[in-house]
């Protein structure tokens, strides 16, 4: 299925149904009087979060979306019915824009969380509203009002835990394998991930989290190179940073100029992106001798400056992996009781 996390949809409340002109008219009832009823309220529109979605697809072809329309008033008193209110499905995550102003106006990011979006026109009234004591057989009705209309950009950004970030081929789908029953691409030339994955790291049997995998960024993603930064914003939710780097790449590359490349575009996307906490996760150990690893690893830290958090793993032979997943699992449940 394709990964969709943008759309632009139209939503129409439905119309309140019209007032009725109307008279009694039976026999042995000279003076019955006016006896139209009111219409129906138009129906409205809500969005409500569904955790059994992941994806936007639904609204790629489906663009206009109406809710059903009141029912004009009838004689003999009678109310015309209310029109059927819709329900809108979206992923959990998803943030609802005013296509027209920008202006955001849900972020459904819980399951279940529900939001009316375009509400229904009012109802019409029907001539025996206006009867008085001084106009006993009135012709006046009203026409229901129109249902809200409006524009709508849906964007969603998943809800996980944990964010990798790094170049193509860094071995963030591997790492997402590793520790999940994800099972992303994973091949041996860059791109094969071409949009977001989610796996669920489970350390027990209550104690989980969600880790997201996005497409790898190279210099110039902030201007579109690759498959640019249009994937950087599922990681805005995340607690923490996995900064994945190839220790030891078969192209002779520089380790330092990746992560310093990787830093760049995150400053360019969001400085807030860049304040998140971060670990350095220095990938593909088992391709370093052993004698030459704890050299290569304090060499990048003490060219990096880097005063965070560092770990060491094998993704493909899952060395190193599980130590990480308890010491996020750590750091997940600190920051709980804080």
């Amino acid at each position: 299925m394709k990964f969709v996390d943008e759309a632009k949809i139209k939503v129409k409340a439905g119309d309140g149904g019209n007032g009725c002109l109307s008279f009694r008219r039976e026999k042995f009832a000279p003076f019955g009087g006016p006896n139209g009823g009111d219409g129906g309220n138009g129906g409205s529109i809500f969005f409500i979060a569904d955790q059994n979605l992941n994806t936007l697809v639904d609204f790629r072809f489906r663009k206009i979306f109406e809710a059903e329309r009141g029912q004009d008033g009838m004689g003999s008193q009678c109310t015309g019915k209310d029109g059927a209110d819709m329900i809108i499905n979206v992923p959990v995550g998803t943030l609802i824009y005013d296509a027209d102003t920008n202006e955001l106006i849900a972020d459904l990011n819980k399951s279940k969380q529900k939001t009316c979006i375009a509400k229904g026109g009012f109802h019409g009234f029907g001539n025996l509203y206006f009867k008085s004591s001084t106009n006993r057989a009135p012709r006046k009705t009203t026409k229901g009002y129109p249902g809200e209309e409006r524009n709508l950009r849906l964007e969603l950004k998943l809800l996980a835990d944990v964010g990798l970030l790094g170049l193509p081929n860094a071995g963030k789908s591997s790492f997402i394998r590793a520790v999940s029953a994800a099972r992303p691409k994973v091949a041996d030339y860059p791109f094969t991930t071409l949009h977001p994955n989610l796996g669920v790291v489970s350390i027990d049997t209550e104690c989980s989290f969600v880790v997201a995998d996005i497409p790898g960024l190279i210099a110039g993603a902030a201007e579109g190179a690759g498959l640019g930064i249009q994937f950087l914003k599922h990681l805005t939710r995340t607690s923490i940073l996995l900064h994945i780097v190839d220790i030891s790449p078969l192209d002779g590359n520089d380790p330092i100029e990746a992560i310093k490349t990787i830093n760049k575009e995150i400053k360019k996307f969001s400085k807030e992106l860049a304040k998140k906490e971060c670990w350095l996760v220095l990938n593909k150990i088992d391709l370093v001798q052993k004698t030459e690893l704890e050299a290569k690893v304090q060499d990048i830290i003490k060219r990096l400056k880097w005063r965070g958090k560092v770990f060491q793993i094998s993704a493909i032979k899952k060395i190193g992996t599980k130590e990480l997943c308890y010491k996020l699992m750590d750091h997940f449940i600190k920051a709980k009781k804080n």
